[in-house]
């Protein structure tokens, strides 16, 4: 018994004091952890459940009977048509170095997802910690998708599918691409720890050369990342991106025949209530899931989905309630998503109390942009996209750089230079991070709507944006895809 134990040992023995000499040159690679991964796949399919059918109900109801499935086709083939632009080149344009142009987009390096196979990984914001490529991009695909169909909104019930579809594969192209890689691109964290590592370990002549690599690996990133703004799940990539550009459609396309004139009341609240649900319970996926791990960060994200949400809800509806005498379902669900809007950006940066106050002061702005601004302007958002998302998220996007302050209750901004190989708190100037964010904030806003702007006027030349005047008056069910949303 006792040779066969020391046959065992020995060799056991040996190969460990192997490993130990060797030390950290044997350290093997960061392994996906199958619970963060098993998290990021179902956050991806909270969202595309968010969009479908979630999306596509809210809008639905909201427009008439007439144009129900119209609207329910048009948010499906955003769907499609996007996910296939993602694999083909969208993801890397978004998610790459652009070599020259890298401040603005990425390059071709994965155009057809080149190089990317099962054993692929992608960093998440935890130094050592990975997840598999391909959920990364299933995720970020989903956020792809959402974002041109909540354009759709803004000119609902007036648009020819014909121009629908080329102008959203354009948007997608040359202002959802940009601005994702703008906001959201950088090297992660284990590439900023090496270089730093680097810089700590170096003397003499090479400490310039340390500090100067370090400098590129900082540089290797978006514009807006770079100015040090912070997005957490897509408040400018997204809500602004989107409301800007639902604006700008809905002025250049222009009001839908007989408005101000003729009621267009929603056809079905009960299907939009039901999109509103579908909506927050996606939403968790949207937010906590943009953490890419599933730990105490994702919790606080999905802690302040819940509460900003209630608390714009009830704001708007307490709001509804004092200036019209009667609180109604449609503003209620209104509020809901405007707070969802609101936290996006700061879901993983505030506190559960600061974002009670987001949602709050969300659901009384965008009830009165939605309500008197909209009213004494006179332009037709027909879903208010403008007025929940653009809003909504220019507020989320400036309070994040007031509400990450640890002082208010937030996670203070981190830094991956200062101990290497951790997250260590950087330095924070509540003044700085906001006028940062407002830059972030105009950069959206002037790059979305200038370039949709552009977009929209090719489409409308090339093969016109609005179907016939009677057409219109028709419904869209019927002279664009010969078929009734309802039946009896």
């Amino acid at each position: 018994m006792q040779s066969k134990v020391s046959n065992r040992v020995v060799p056991a023995l040996i190969a460990a004091g192997l490993a130990l000499a060797c030390g950290p040159a044997m350290a093997a690679d960061p392994v996906p952890n199958k619970g963060d991964t098993a998290f990021l796949m179902i956050s991806t399919v909270l969202v595309l459940l968010m969009t479908i059918p979630g999306l596509a109900l809210f809008y639905g109801g909201l427009v008439r009977s007439k144009n129900m499935l119209s609207v329910l086709m048009q948010v499906f083939a955003i769907v499609s048509v996007v996910s296939l632009i993602w694999v083909i080149y969208g993801y890397s344009l978004a998610f790459t170095n652009g070599g020259s142009l890298n401040a603005y987009i990425g390059g071709l390096s994965k155009a057809f997802l080149k190089g990317v196979d099962t054993n692929s990984v992608a960093a998440t914001f935890s130094n050592g910690v990975v997840v598999p490529e391909y959920a990364y991009i299933a995720f970020q695909m989903t956020f792809a998708c959402i974002t041109p169909a909540l354009i759709v909104g803004a000119f609902a019930e007036r648009m020819k599918f014909s121009a629908l579809l080329l102008f959203m594969v354009l948007w997608v192209t040359f202002v959802y691409l940009p601005i994702a890689h703008m906001v959201w691109y950088w090297a992660g964290p284990d590439a900023l720890a090496e270089a730093a590592k680097k810089v700590a370990a170096a003397t003499g002549p090479a400490k310039a050369a340390a500090e100067a690599a370090l400098a590129e690996v900082q540089a290797d990133s978006g514009l807006a990342f770079r100015w040090g703004a912070l997005d957490f799940a897509g408040g400018t990539v997204v809500h602004i991106n989107a409301g800007i550009a639902g604006l700008v459609g809905a002025m250049m396309i222009g009001k839908r025949v007989g408005f101000g004139r003729e009621a267009m009341a929603p056809h079905s609240l009960t299907m939009t209530m039901i999109g509103a649900a579908l909506l927050w319970v996606g939403w968790f996926g949207f937010n906590a899931g943009s953490n890419l791990e599933a730990n105490g960060t994702a919790a606080l994200a999905m802690m302040n989905t819940f509460v900003a949400t209630a608390a714009a809800g009830t704001a708007w509806m307490f709001a509804e309630w004092i200036s019209k005498g009667k609180p109604s379902l449609l503003g209620l669900v209104s509020g809901a998503v405007a707070g969802l809007v609101a936290v996006t950006p700061a879901s993983g940066f505030a506190g559960p109390m600061g974002s009670i106050c987001l949602g709050l002061v969300t659901g009384v702005v965008c009830f009165v942009f939605c309500t008197s601004i909209k009213n004494a302007i006179g332009y037709d958002d027909s879903l208010d996209v403008f007025g929940v998302h653009c809003i909504g998220g220019i507020l989320g996007a400036i309070a994040t750089g007031i509400l990450v302050s640890p002082a208010l209750g937030g996670v203070g901004i981190v830094d991956y230079t200062i101990k290497p190989g951790e997250s260590a708190p950087g330095e924070y100037v509540m003044i700085v991070q906001v006028i940062t964010q407002l830059k972030a904030v105009g950069l959206t806003l002037l790059w979305s709507g200038i370039v949709s702007a552009i977009l929209y006027k090719l489409v409308d030349i090339v093969i016109g944006l609005r179907p016939e005047t009677d057409r219109e008056r028709e419904g869209l069910d019927l002279t664009e895809h010969g078929e009734r949303a309802y039946n009896y």
